[in-house]
């Protein structure tokens, strides 16, 4: 058979195309890939994901997440960049606020309590940094974004604890959400990385005992025994329970199980019936026709409280099902705990519409000291009042919500935490959450009390403000009620 020679041009330009070919081959998916990643990023840090394709991840302050967190956002931001450019003159680490900044009607908090939380770390990070607490090394507060329900929580906790070791010296993780099983699966994750941990607003009892770990927030079994040492000095004698049963609803499971431990007594307090009334959050086509059916049966029972162990953005529902009980002769009082501070003044208003009293323990409220200054440091009760430095900041924007000075009073404890820590060669983050467990001598000075913890990670002897819901949208200070002992002071 005769051999088949091609010129040698030919031959070069067969090469040509095919290594071209191969080049091509290789570089479309890689071109593809990076059109695709830049589609899906929304900042350093910060990636769409999800089907609402929401901006998760961890920031600076360099990206808003909200058209409502501009403001606040950028004073961190300064802030931040102003601790990097003194770097050579004054050491720093990092704090990130963690949390869900992209809010939907699945989210237990609004948009104001997500806002304040940040203008309240904001605050405690100016002045551990240089105001009247400055104290070195320095804190750069990033903000981490879990996405709605934290359904985002494992990519961003996973950046975060990139964050340990990068230029950003990540060692402490604060704020963490609400009580779920999603936030208590993020929290034992950056545990087990090292990470120190403050909670702001998680008040599940049954969430303690994790290495790095404590909350400014009092558990929710401090709010039911707060609660029903309340409403017996006021004299009310029988009681029924409400609560929603959802699956990984921690707050309202352990709610509703330290009240109903509470208000029985030798003296005649009681429940009514003796077996609480339950809905089902989750099942989202039946547990508005739940809550409609049970005030009929309330009705029956005749209790003077009704204790309502469910979220704020359920307990509207309840309240217009009880504004349209058949036995519109008998007057309820409504008692809940402290989710009702995610409400929105709007909320607030059409609760009150319903006419029903609502009572509720709070987690904190600047009118909590006002007759008692020895409760707390001065300096930190007074940011929080009219004139203030947060009113001076962010006028026209009301934060008796409490979720301002939780969040400030957990940032504070974690640069209470890395100055104490930094008396060693490095600042750690496992130094920084053993810290939490001396702080008997050097108590935070936090605008809801003095603040100390137990080796399970609670805060010691908080205190625990009731409050009531008024017709303007407003929290209404009523009176400071401690669950056990009395409040810490200096």
């Amino acid at each position: 058979m005769p051999r088949l020679e091609w010129p040698l041009h030919i031959v070069r330009r067969v090469v040509i195309a095919v290594v071209v070919l191969a080049v091509v081959a290789v570089a479309v998916p890689l071109i593809v890939d990076r059109v695709q990643d830049s589609r899906e990023r929304c900042a350093d840090g910060v990636v769409k994901r999800g089907p609402a394709k929401e901006c998760v991840g961890v920031s600076d302050g360099g990206f808003e997440f909200a058209d409502h967190l501009a403001g606040v956002l950028a004073k961190i931001k300064a802030e931040n960049d102003r601790v990097a450019a003194h770097a050579d003159e004054e050491p720093y680490v990092s704090v990130a606020y963690m949390t869900s900044l992209t809010l939907t009607d699945d989210d237990s908090n609004s948009e104001e309590s997500v806002r304040h939380e940040l203008e309240g770390a904001y605050l405690a990070q100016y002045r551990h940094n240089r105001g009247d607490l400055a104290a070195s090394p320095k804190i750069r507060l990033l903000v981490a974004n879990t996405g709605s329900s934290a359904k985002q929580w494992q990519y961003t906790v996973d950046e975060l604890i990139d964050r340990k070791s990068s230029k950003d010296r990540l060692v402490a993780v604060v704020g963490l959400g609400p009580s779920t099983d999603r936030t208590l699966a993020a929290v034992r994750r950056l545990s087990q990385h090292g990470l120190a941990m403050v909670a702001s607003t998680m008040t599940a009892t049954n969430i303690h005992d994790i290495n790095g770990f404590v909350r400014v927030s009092p558990t929710n079994n401090d709010e039911a025994y707060a609660a029903a040492a309340y409403l017996k000095r006021e004299h009310f004698r029988t009681a029924a329970v409400v609560q929603d049963v959802a699956k990984g609803n921690l707050y309202a499971e352990t709610l509703a199980a330290a009240f109903t431990r509470a208000f029985p007594d030798k003296d005649g307090h009681r429940l009514v019936p003796p077996d609480k009334k339950t809905f089902n959050s989750s099942v989202s086509s039946a547990w508005e026709n739940e809550l409609s059916f049970i005030p009929g049966q309330l009705c029956d029972k005749k209790p003077q409280v009704v204790y309502f162990a469910g979220r704020g953005q359920h307990l509207t529902a309840f309240l217009n099902a009880i504004a349209n009980r058949p036995c519109q002769e008998q007057e309820f009082t409504v008692m809940t705990g402290d989710d009702t501070t995610n409400l929105t003044a709007a909320q607030i208003k059409k609760a009150a519409e319903t006419k029903v009293r609502v009572l509720y323990t709070g987690l904190a409220h600047p009118a909590m000291w006002s007759k008692d200054e020895y409760g707390v440091a001065a300096p930190s009760a007074r940011a929080f009042q009219e004139g203030g430095l947060l009113a001076r900041w962010f006028p026209n924007d009301p934060r008796d919500d409490g979720q301002a000075i939780m969040a400030h009073d957990s940032v504070l404890t974690a640069a209470r935490g890395i100055w104490m820590a930094a008396r060693g060669e490095k600042v750690t983050g496992e130094a920084v959450g053993r810290m939490f467990q001396q702080m008997d001598s050097e108590k935070v000075p936090g605008a809801s009390g003095f603040l100390s913890f137990g080796n399970d990670g609670n805060p010691l002897d908080k205190a625990v403000p009731i409050l009531s819901l008024d017709e303007d949208g407003r929290a209404d200070f009523v009176e400071v009620s401690p669950a056990h002992g009395e409040p810490a002071r200096r």
